[in-house]
C-alpha cells in the first residue's frame, strides 16, 4: 500500500498534474449536476459556475499534458519508439471511443467527451516529434482561428436532421475537434516544457490567468446589455463569452484559465504537507478516465432506480447527487490507489495498447501523467 501512495510522489509522476486533472474530473460533474446562474464577479453565489465549459477546457489541455509527458516530455521521442508510441496512442484512440459510445448508450444526459477524445489523440499522433515552441504557434494559430471557422461548421442544417444529431454523437461534436484540437495542442506543448521547474509553473499561473482575465473581459465588454442568450449567427458566435459557445473570448480565456489552474497545481504541490492533504484529488486525478466513467455509471444505476429513467435531468437534479457521486467517485479512487494502484481502466487500456503494439516500454526517465 505504501509503495501505491508513493507511485503519485515519486519521480515518474509530477503531482500538480494529477491534482489539475482530479479538479476537472469533478468540475465537469458539477457542471453537469449543480445549477447555476450566470457568473458575476459582484455575487459571490454565481461563482460555482467557473465550472462551466472551462473544466471540460482544462480536461483536454491535460490530456495533451498527458500524452506529451508519455513521450518524452521535454525530449521528444524519435524512431522506433516513436512509431510504438504512436500505435499505441492510435489504439487508445480507438478504446476511448467504444468506451465513450457504450456511456451514450445509458441515455445519462450528458454529452459525453470521449469520441472527442478519441479524435483529438488522432489529431496529435502527427504531432509529437515537434518542440514546445512550434506546438505553441500551432496552438495559438488554431485558438484564434479555428472559433471563425467552427461558428460556421457549427450553423450547418446537417447537425439538425437526424443522421446529423446521430453523426454529432458519435464523434463528439458538443466538443469539435476542428476547435478543440487547439486545447490539446495546448496541452502537447505545455507538457514539452519543464513543468518541475516552479519558474515554469509560476509562468503558467500568472500568464494564463492575464490572458484569461483580458478574453473574459473583452467578451463581457462585447457582450449584448439584457438577458444572455445564445448567439444565433457567426458574428455572435465568434464573440461570444458563454461556455461552450466556441466563441473566441470563450475559447482564449479557457485556454488561459487551463494553464493557470495547472501552474497552480504544480506550485502548490510542491509544498510536502500539501501532498498528503491532496492526496484524494490527485488519486481522482491520476485515473481520470475511470473516474469519468465512474461517475455516468453511477449517474445511470441511481437514476433509473430513483426515476425509472436515466434521461431527465431536471428530476435528477432534485435528488441533490452532486456531493454522493463525487464522495463516492473520490473516495473509491482513493481506496483503489493506495490497495491496488494504477485505475482499472487505465491500465486495461495501456495493456491493451502494449498487446496490439508491441516493443520495449517507454524511456523510463519520462516523466508520466
Amino acid at each position: 500500500m505504501r509503495a501505491n501512495v508513493a507511485r503519485l510522489d515519486g519521480g515518474g509522476r509530477i503531482p500538480g498534474v494529477d491534482l489539475a486533472r482530479g479538479l476537472a474530473v469533478i468540475g465537469m460533474l458539477a457542471a453537469h449536476l449543480v445549477t447555476t446562474e450566470s457568473f458575476s464577479l459582484a455575487r459571490s453565489e454565481t461563482w460555482t459556475d467557473v465550472v462551466n465549459g472551462r473544466s471540460s477546457i482544462l480536461f483536454a489541455v491535460l490530456a495533451g499534458v498527458s500524452i506529451a509527458l508519455t513521450t518524452g516530455a521535454t525530449r521528444p521521442i524519435d524512431g522506433a519508439p516513436l512509431s510504438r508510441a504512436r500505435g499505441r496512442l492510435a489504439v487508445r484512440a480507438g478504446g476511448l471511443w467504444v468506451l465513450g459510445i457504450l456511456l451514450i448508450l445509458t441515455g445519462v444526459p450528458v454529452y459525453v467527451i470521449l469520441p472527442a477524445y478519441a479524435i483529438l489523440f488522432l489529431i496529435a499522433i502527427p504531432l509529437l516529434r515537434l518542440r514546445a515552441a512550434t506546438l505553441f504557434v500551432i496552438a495559438a494559430a488554431l485558438l484564434v482561428v479555428m472559433p471563425f471557422v467552427q461558428a460556421a461548421l457549427g450553423l450547418l442544417p446537417f447537425w439538425h436532421t437526424e443522421a446529423g444529431e446521430s453523426i454529432g454523437l458519435v464523434i463528439g461534436w458538443p466538443y469539435p475537434f476542428p476547435l478543440w484540437a487547439g486545447f490539446v495542442v495546448l496541452g502537447l506543448a505545455i507538457g514539452r516544457i519543464d513543468l518541475r521547474d516552479p519558474g515554469v509553473a509560476a509562468l503558467l499561473l500568472v500568464t494564463g490567468g492575464g490572458i484569461a482575465l483580458v478574453a473574459y473581459g473583452i467578451g463581457g465588454l462585447l457582450a449584448p446589455p439584457g438577458p444572455v442568450f445564445e448567439p444565433v449567427d457567426v458574428a455572435g458566435i465568434v464573440a461570444s463569452v458563454l461556455p461552450h459557445s466556441g466563441g473566441l473570448p470563450e475559447v482564449v480565456g479557457g485556454a488561459g484559465f487551463a494553464a493557470a489552474v495547472l501552474g497552480a497545481a504544480v506550485l502548490l504541490c510542491r509544498v510536502r504537507p500539501v501532498l498528503l492533504v491532496l492526496l484524494p484529488l490527485r488519486a481522482t486525478g491520476s485515473m481520470p478516465l475511470t473516474a469519468y466513467t465512474a461517475q455516468v455509471a453511477i449517474w445511470a444505476v441511481w437514476a433509473f432506480a430513483a426515476l425509472g429513467t436515466t434521461g431527465d435531468l431536471l428530476a435528477f437534479r432534485e435528488l441533490h447527487p452532486f456531493w454522493p457521486i463525487t464522495l463516492a467517485v473520490v473516495v473509491g479512487c482513493t481506496l483503489w490507489t493506495v490497495v491496488v494502484g494504477r485505475g482499472p481502466l487505465e491500465a486495461g487500456l495501456g495493456a491493451l495498447s502494449r498487446r496490439v503494439v508491441r516493443g520495449s516500454p517507454p524511456d523510463a526517465r519520462s516523466p508520466r501523467a
